[in-house]
């Protein structure tokens, strides 16, 4: 007993805090172990087999490199990839824009903030299922509020076929990621905003600087950590977006919509190939820890 207790006040002491930290800690480390680390391992060795469905007691496969060099020498991929790349682009500038002007705004003392901050946040609290799904109703060709508003106001002479047109069904999807993706970023550089301090305002302004140019050089280069952070995680979400583009559009029409996370969904769901399906998925996840890794790198480490 007495050695136990000299070993656990032992644990406590200054020079023995990163053996407390690695036993508070194995516990978590554990279980992401399990629920990242293995799915991870079983996707690895899924990609170098070449296997269309899986089958409990089936014999094991050769391993083979033909996933790979299939998916990088598919034009489906590739088209899948560019759409990919349209979303991140187009969403992540619209969310950045919509996110820090609304962060901007509430961050002004006016009557109502806090009803206003909350409004804002609000779209991050609804499903992403339902949001979908209430922006394909709201753009349904036929019936849709959108059409209904557009021949009110006399911008159009017949109701838009919006998620039957290639470019009309892309522009539905990218609304509605930046709809539901906007609130993280305003959170986000409504925290940054908070924590600038007073004074470099108050200086800039006692030097004459306007207020296009105390957000270019005090408000942008504070948020830079922010923004950085909030970039990475905004790409992320949309590389790994499936419900908002496959419930309003399917990835149709003729392939306009269709994502790297529809893609994967369809060739391991709907054709079955799934060594083809996980060896897609791990080229995603190369390329999102490609980008992710470049941009800490750049932005946040010293």
């Amino acid at each position: 007993m007495a050695v136990a207790a000299r070993s656990g006040w032992r644990l406590w002491r200054p020079s023995a805090r990163g053996w407390l930290g690695v036993l508070l800690m194995g516990p978590s480390a554990i279980v992401v172990a399990f629920l990242i680390i293995y799915p991870l391992a079983c996707a690895l060795d899924l990609s170098f087999q070449k296997i269309r469905i899986t089958r409990v007691g089936a014999a094991r496969l050769p391993f083979t490199l033909d996933n790979y060099s299939r998916a990088l020498a598919s034009d489906d991929f590739w088209n899948a990839a560019l759409v990919s790349l349209g979303f991140v682009i187009l969403v992540t500038l619209g969310c950045f824009i919509v996110g820090v002007g609304c962060a901007l705004l509430v961050n002004q003392r006016f009557p109502g903030r806090r009803i206003a901050r909350l409004l804002v946040a609000l779209p991050w609290a609804v499903p992403e299922v339902v949001a979908a799904t209430i922006w394909a109703w709201m753009f349904d060709g036929s019936f849709g509020v959108i059409n209904w508003m557009l021949l009110k106001l006399g911008l159009v002479n017949a109701p838009v076929a919006w998620l039957s047109q290639p470019h009309e069904a892309f522009a539905v999807c990218t609304i509605a990621l930046i709809w539901s993706g906007y609130p993280f970023v305003a959170v986000m550089a409504l925290a940054g905003l908070q924590a600038i301090p007073g004074e470099l305002y108050e200086a800039a302004q006692m030097d004459g600087a306007r207020a296009w140019q105390r957000f270019r050089h005090v408000t942008l280069p504070a948020l830079r950590p922010v923004c950085a952070i909030a970039l990475v995680l905004v790409v992320l979400r949309v590389v790994r977006d499936f419900a908002t583009v496959f419930v309003i559009t399917g990835g149709g029409p003729v392939g306009a919509t269709r994502s790297l996370a529809v893609y994967t969904y369809e060739q391991a769901f709907s054709f079955y190939n799934i060594g083809y399906a996980a060896a897609v998925g791990l080229i995603t996840l190369a390329l999102c820890a490609a980008f992710s890794g470049m941009v800490v790198r750049k932005t946040v480490a010293p």
